[in-house]
């Protein structure tokens, strides 16, 4: 994941158009008008080899004859001259670009050739290239419009990243008009080196930037994806529409899990767990963008409408229920305070109506009373036109009211109409109201608020290894001798072993290979109860549907001639089918239990998926399932199951007490830990799970095996390494050296606080003596792949020592900080700590450790050096010095 040449992206000082042109309507002309248009403080230079001017600017002949070196290139040529060019300015030392061109984006070899030949052109010279293929890039705060859109927004506090420029293109026509600024728009193209992700790390860190819009239509780097999304999402909203959302047919799915999982319940789950509040369509996209225009408001729990119109405020109201918000219960000195402001018949209650011809300042004074209520946490404002009324001025009075409000609730308004409330609905949007159109749209938005809250709350949810695998080396052993033997699917006694060794719980199974040794079976595992019988074939996965399984069998007996009508009924269905035998199984007589599936995948782009829904017989018909990536939780896996629609029958009604959800979510966090110790496991079902107030039982299961590949083996977020967990004794005190958890956030505070001031401030620069909290959970919740922590560990729970690295975008060099307690000082515990953290560097590969130390920490940089990092002054702060030190197979 790199950021690197970024500000040359973002924050150039000086622009080259390669490809101006003085052709009216061509895209080197308007590239050129509206590089001029934007604003831009720096220097532009234009290329094209003819050299004509282009409005009224001089024009040079070529790259070469450019008299200064650009920070950032704008390459409008033929897609054959592209790579010359980037070579050429690379050369030059140019550091990012911007490729507008076509002609990359097919799949036959020409195109595939020149793709190569740009990224072979630029890779030497770490230059960026945004595109190609692409609308352009805006930076409205830096004046710049390196693209051909029709104008240039006003600047904001949104970013807009998206993979289509015609999207790009209405979201900038439509923003202006709603009051909608930009801090950056970024259009991808074929996105052959900056990504998603790439500008979800910049973004994310940007602070021009309050909220991220993201339009995505695919995602290669699961990993990468998933790291810079929950890195982003922590720290301010990000707003998700998905294009290519169909879904391809699963006919010949080995399981009833696999049809379930379609491609865009996996990309849906996954934002979900990074995240990411994914919307449902263009109108619902830029209409969130209103509400999150300024950020992350304090989440609203429930909504106060005000309006001029009855029969608008029961609109609002349904649509609330619709999506599941509140609405607010007024108090009843709030109402009285209504009541003393309001004409004869209007209504107090919520929704607040006071009548058709309200005037301007009834809707000030109504909307400063709610507003001033404790118990309402924001309102939707309505205002339907009417003869007798003037909607602009009421747009007016809810300006001022809103503006004197010292508590910033948010305040959404709905004018309903066109012409007579056009004037009224732009004057709300130019003031910063988020405004729409209808009272749904307004409610639709305002839950978003509560829907992006939850992600981010849900986002401190993350596994920290507490739960230990119970027998994967025997599970593992089992997989692996399936597949020596060339077979793609564990027969069932495998599969009980597999599950047994993860804590699934399953009834008792027996293989029989004949009728005769069914019947002994039956009176083995139950000799005074029924059993089921089930035909064991590796052709076959669904039993019923050949007449495979026969329940309620009692006795050696009947299940021995059963077992004969069984293989009769075979040989006429699937005569052939191979038979390996029979299963017998006692019956569980469970009837109050819910039918329930649980299963894993492999999706080619994220990787293992964890399933949960109804199940049965009918699964595939009720369609009715969950997703989430591994590693889970119990608070994950509940809400994966909360998220089913076979959760309320879970829930107990009638005489069904609530079913036992934390056994169900075991499962699914067993299914999770499987899915990453055992890459082999391409598929897993387990249907029917019965749930009940006893627990779950799996009562059917089929595994499928495969040589695992990188794309699906590889989960997109990595679980807690707890092999690095180590025990180690300083100053003769046993510490447990551990990479930090989630749920080592107030821990990490308790630490800094007890560190004396001046240790704080070495450690953090500006002045801050305390870790907050919200600083302290981005400090604990991190993702274990660029970035690591390790903790020192007391016997009683607390944190004496921190040592952490965070590797640089390219994977090649990494930042180290260090921290102790103050009182554990000058016992050894700081050098252990950096010195693991230098191992952990040379496990990883990385060519380079460095850090800053501020000139005045002597104990720090007789430490470093001891460990033989070299010291030099820092040029960008000169209170500070940089240490380094190679790591790695260089450095011995």
């Amino acid at each position: 994941m790199t950021t690197r040449n970024f500000e040359a992206l973002f924050a150039p000082k000086r622009i080259a158009l390669i490809g101006a042109s003085d052709r009216p309507g061509s895209v080197g002309e308007v590239l050129a008008a509206n590089l001029l248009a934007g604003g831009f403080s720096g220097e532009l230079l234009f290329v094209n080899p003819k050299g004509r001017p282009v409005h009224g600017r001089t024009v040079f002949p070529s790259i070469a004859a450019l008299p200064a070196v650009p920070d950032l290139a704008v390459i409008a040529t033929p897609a054959p001259a592209v790579a010359g060019a980037i070579a050429e300015l690379g050369g030059r030392g140019c550091r990012a670009a911007v490729v507008i061109s076509a002609g990359f984006e097919g799949d036959d070899p020409e195109s595939a050739a020149r793709r190569q030949a740009l990224l072979d052109a630029a890779k030497p010279h770490l230059l960026r290239v945004i595109g190609p293929n692409c609308l352009g890039l805006l930076s409205p705060r830096h004046g710049v419009n390196a693209s051909f859109a029709r104008n240039t927004p006003p600047a904001g506090a949104i970013a807009l990243v998206a993979q289509s420029g015609a999207v790009a293109a209405a979201a900038l026509d439509w923003a202006p008009a709603h009051g909608l600024g930009f801090s950056h728009v970024v259009t991808l193209g074929d996105s052959l080196d900056v990504d998603v992700g790439d500008m979800l790390d910049f973004l994310g860190r940007d602070p021009a930037t309050r909220a991220i819009l993201l339009y995505v239509e695919s995602l290669r780097d699961a990993r990468k994806f998933m790291s810079a999304a929950r890195y982003a999402a922590r720290a301010k909203p990000v707003i998700l529409l998905k294009g290519g959302r169909s879904r391809a047919g699963a006919k010949a799915a080995f399981s009833h899990t696999r049809a379930l999982a379609g491609a865009d319940d996996v990309y849906a789950a996954a934002f979900r767990r990074a995240g990411v509040l994914q919307v449902d369509g263009l109108d619902d996209f830029l209409d969130a963008a209103l509400v999150f225009a300024h950020g992350r408001p304090k989440t609203p729990g429930s909504l106060a409408i005000l309006t001029n119109g009855g029969g608008a405020g029961v609109l609002a109201v349904d649509a609330l229920e619709r999506v599941g918000g509140q609405l607010t219960v007024l108090s009843a000195a709030t109402q009285e305070t209504l009541r003393a402001l309001s004409p004869a018949h209007s209504t107090c209650a919520n929704p607040v109506d006071i009548l058709g011809d309200a005037p301007p300042d009834l809707y000030a004074r109504s909307l400063a009373a709610l507003l001033a209520a404790p118990e309402v946490d924001a309102v939707l404002v309505i205002n339907c036109p009417t003869a007798v009324a003037d909607s602009g001025l009421a747009a007016d009075a809810v300006i001022a009211a809103r503006a004197a409000d010292a508590a910033h609730k948010p305040v959404l308004a709905a004018w309903l109409g066109e012409p007579s409330v056009a004037a009224g609905r732009a004057r709300l949007a130019a003031a910063g109201v988020a405004t729409y159109p209808t009272a749904e749209a307004a409610v639709r938005a305002f839950s978003r608020l509560a829907e992006a809250q939850r992600l981010h709350d849900q986002l401190l949810e993350a596994p920290d290894g507490a739960e230990e695998t119970l027998d994967a080396g025997r599970a593992r052993e089992i997989v692996r001798r399936a597949l020596a033997e060339g077979r793609a699917a564990l027969d069932p006694i495998e599969v009980q072993g597999v599950l047994r060794a993860y804590g699934v719980s399953t009834p008792d199974l027996r293989l029989a290979a004949t009728p005769e040794a069914a019947g002994e079976a039956a009176m083995a595992v139950a000799p005074h109860g029924p059993v089921a019988l089930k035909i064991q074939s590796p052709d076959i996965s669904h039993k019923s549907d050949v007449g495979g399984v026969q329940l309620g069998l009692t006795g050696g007996i009947a299940t021995a001639r059963a077992a004969e009508a069984m293989l009769s009924r075979l040989k006429v269905a699937r005569p052939d089918a191979r038979l390996d035998g029979f299963l017998v199984q006692p019956m569980v007589s469970r009837p109050r239990a819910q039918e329930v599936l649980a299963g894993l995948v492999r999706d080619p782009t994220f990787g293992p998926v964890i399933v949960v829904g109804h199940g049965g017989v009918s699964v595939e018909v009720v369609a009715d399932r969950a997703l989430g990536l591994p590693p889970l939780n119990v608070a994950l896996a509940r809400d994966m199951i909360a998220r089913t629609r076979v959760a309320r029958l879970l829930a107990g009604y009638r005489d069904r007490p609530p079913a036992d959800l934390d056994a169900l979510a075991a499962v699914l966090v067993a299914l999770g830990r499987l899915a990453v110790d055992l890459p082999e496991v391409a598929e897993l079902d387990l249907n029917p799970v019965l749930c009940d107030d006893e627990g779950a039982l799996a009562i059917d299961a089929r595994i499928a095996v495969r040589a695992p590949d990188l794309a699906t083996a590889r989960p997109a977020i990595l679980p807690y390494p707890a092999h690095l967990t180590r025990t180690v004794e300083v100053a003769g005190e046993p510490l447990t050296l551990r990479p930090i958890r989630p749920s080592d956030a107030a821990r990490l505070v308790q630490m800094v606080d007890a560190c004396t001031p001046e240790d704080v401030r070495l450690r953090f620069s500006g002045g801050m003596l305390h870790l907050d909290r919200d600083l302290a959970t981005r400090l604990s919740q991190i993702d274990y792949d660029r970035h690591m922590a390790l903790v020192a560990e007391t016997a009683a729970g607390d944190l004496v020592g921190v040592g952490r690295l965070v590797e640089d975008p390219e994977g090649e060099t990494a930042e180290f900080a260090l921290m102790v307690r103050s009182d554990r000082q000058h016992h050894g515990l700081g050098g252990l700590l950096l010195q693991a953290v230098l191992d952990y560097a040379s496990g990883r590969g990385l060519r380079e450790v460095w850090g800053q130390v501020a000139r005045e920490n002597r104990p720090m940089l007789d430490l470093s050096h001891a460990l033989g990092f070299t010291a030099q002054a820092d040029d960008a702060d000169m209170s500070r010095v940089c240490v380094t030190r190679p790591v790695g197979p260089a450095a011995s």
